[in-house]
């Protein structure tokens, strides 16, 4: 890694940058619109609960627990992975999502969430009046309702009386793209951010600081990228390999080895923002696979 390189990440000895070289740049590139480097900094309840401030205007709301890549069940016993998952005061659950992709924030997958929250805080002989209060919230890279507003709250209503149903599930889609002088304006500006020097809020800065600057928070951050291409090089494989099986033929697995690179490629590229170069070399793709692998992810 060039001088320069070293350069970019301040606070961090130069032994431990080459040693983790492969994953510096994709640290340094991280933002808070990244799902998994979102999910660690908010594992913090002091940034949680300024998020929830912020979005719900609310300052008297009060982090009790705050869970990163928290999984949950569906009704079929499948395990359903939310971003964030906290907890306040008074027993209100909030599902906080990044949707960078619109199709990952389709009106729909916020039902499904919501859903999920019920599902999993009822318990057998729980009176349904006792139902906690749930958000489901999703960060939006663009704006995915397209009517040019920051912020958008989703509440049923009584359609003949325009009166709200008063069922305790709410939805809010926060635009990332609305970048003002406002709190939401300033938050939205923060999740961006590839630096902390360049942050609004101190306590968003200090935690993104730690996982950037500081050793034991940049060690965490590598490992996560690290299980995160192994993930992602797994199901790759798995999906190749299955691909190959039903074609039952020599071609049908060469074809199903070629489509596990190009879709573990493809997943790592849009989990970690990263050029198709960046992620064939975190994956070790052979020499010999580059070109045709270029040209079809490019079409």
């Amino acid at each position: 890694m060039e001088t320069e390189k070293l350069d970019a990440f301040p606070g961090l000895p130069e032994e431990f940058v080459r040693q983790n070289a492969k994953y510096m740049r994709l640290l340094q590139g991280f933002r808070l619109l990244d799902d998994d480097f979102m999910s660690k900094v908010f594992e913090d309840k002091e940034c949680a609960q300024l998020l929830l401030h912020i979005i719900l205007e609310r300052s008297d709301l009060i982090v009790q627990e705050v869970h990163g890549q928290y999984s949950i069940k569906n009704l079929q016993g499948r395990s359903v992975r939310l971003d964030i998952l906290a907890v306040d005061h008074e027993g209100k659950h909030y599902n906080i999502e990044i949707q960078r992709r619109d199709e990952g924030a389709d009106a729909r997958r916020a039902r499904y969430n919501s859903s999920l929250l019920d599902a999993n805080l009822t318990h057998p002989g729980d009176r349904y009046e006792n139902l906690r209060e749930t958000y489901v919230i999703f960060i939006t890279e663009r704006d995915v309702l397209k009517a040019g507003l920051p912020i958008y709250h989703i509440d049923r209503m009584i359609q003949e009386t325009g009166k709200p149903f008063g069922d305790g599930s709410h939805i809010i889609y926060v635009n990332a793209q609305c970048k003002n002088d406002t709190p939401l304006g300033k938050l939205m500006h923060d999740f961006s951010c590839t630096q902390a020097s360049d942050m609004h809020y101190p306590v968003l800065a200090k935690r993104v600081r730690y996982f950037k600057e500081n050793v034991k928070g940049a060690t965490t951050m590598c490992r996560e990228v690290e299980k995160i291409a192994m993930a992602e090089r797994n199901e790759g494989r798995a999906e190749g390999h299955a691909e190959g099986r039903a074609e039952g033929l020599a071609e049908g697995r060469a074809e199903g080895r070629l489509e596990e690179k190009i879709g573990a490629i493809r997943a790592i590229m849009e989990s970690l923002s990263i050029s198709v170069d960046e992620a064939m070399k975190l994956l070790k793709t052979p020499e010999s696979d580059k070109d045709i692998i270029r040209k079809l992810i490019a079409q």
